[in-house]
């Protein structure tokens, strides 16, 4: 699949489960929904995927996990937070780089509407 594709059915699937459960849960609730979701429509994905931190040559386990890589190409941050705030950028951008992805969708579950809390970035 190509980026706009891979983008556009996974904005599609992450619609769906904020049309059944709108806002207010918590984040791992949304994960596993929206896992569901990909899963239904056939989108390959790793979640909670470890994020190793590369430091003078050496991987280091830090804990850092990325809740979605889609197809090898695209990470998807899933947020339930009042507002979304510059360290939640940073946070993907970080996670972008590291994968060495060039793609990632920040999105945060607790608007009204949904398109309100996507947020789109490219490397």
């Amino acid at each position: 699949m190509e980026q706009e594709e891979i983008t556009g059915r996974v904005i599609g699937c992450a619609i769906e489960v904020h049309r059944q459960l709108g806002p207010g849960l918590l984040e791992s609730a949304y994960e596993k929904c929206l896992a569901f979701e990909l899963r239904e429509n056939g989108i390959q994905f790793q979640r909670q995927l470890p994020m190793p931190v590369e430091y003078k040559e050496t991987r280091l386990e830090c804990g850092y996990r990325i809740d979605f890589l889609i197809e090898e190409k695209l990470i998807v941050e899933l947020k339930s937070a009042k507002q979304l705030i510059g360290l939640d950028e940073a946070q993907l951008l970080t996670y972008m780089k590291l994968a060495k992805v060039k793609l990632g969708l920040l999105m945060n579950f607790n608007e009204t509407r949904l398109k309100s809390g996507i947020r789109r970035f490219i490397l």
